[in-house]
């Protein structure tokens, strides 16, 4: 299930993969050192959501609502990207793939969005695999295009992957 965020899932948040070194590998952000850090991050999510700048949804399982991870839409003009992190202990179990595709979907029936993208690094094979299962092409290889404090200063290339509306 896919919710709005609040400040109370700082705490699950990171404990499920805010402060796992394994998760933020391919992201853009270090792991979290507390859950007031991830506090912060919930914020920031909020404020943007707010401002339209944002789709934020905490991913829960749906028995007992326990958060599994994040997923967001970002919206920039006539195209939204999407990015996503789920906790370790549900990887490879379907989730993102689920949450992804409804995402997908809930963003081309927006009017004004005709692509949807989504970026992922060439090594991460698990991230990129959740596109094209959700039906996302592969459109190009983006040259040193984010810079992973975890894993090294150099930017690694990334897969670009889009969907449009037809």
């Amino acid at each position: 299930r896919l919710r709005p965020p609040t400040l109370l899932d700082a705490q699950a948040l990171f404990e499920s993969y805010a402060g796992d070194p394994e998760v933020a590998r391919y992201m853009t952000w270090r792991p979290h050192r507390s859950a007031r850090n991830t506090q912060a991050y919930l914020r920031r999510l909020l404020v943007a959501w707010q401002r339209g700048a944002s789709q934020p949804w905490v991913i829960t399982a749906r028995a007992g609502g326990r958060p599994l991870g994040v997923i967001e839409l970002r919206p920039s003009g006539h195209r939204a990207e999407m990015g996503y992190v789920l906790g370790r202990p549900w990887w490879g179990q379907g989730f993102m793939t689920e949450a992804a595709r409804a995402v997908l979907e809930w963003g081309l029936a927006r009017p004004t969005i005709y692509p949807v993208w989504a970026v992922a690094d060439v090594d991460n094979r698990a991230s990129a695999r959740v596109l094209e299962k959700i039906g996302m092409t592969r459109e190009g290889r983006l040259r040193s295009w984010l810079i992973h404090p975890s894993l090294s200063s150099e930017p690694p290339d990334c897969w670009c992957y889009a969907r449009v509306r037809t």
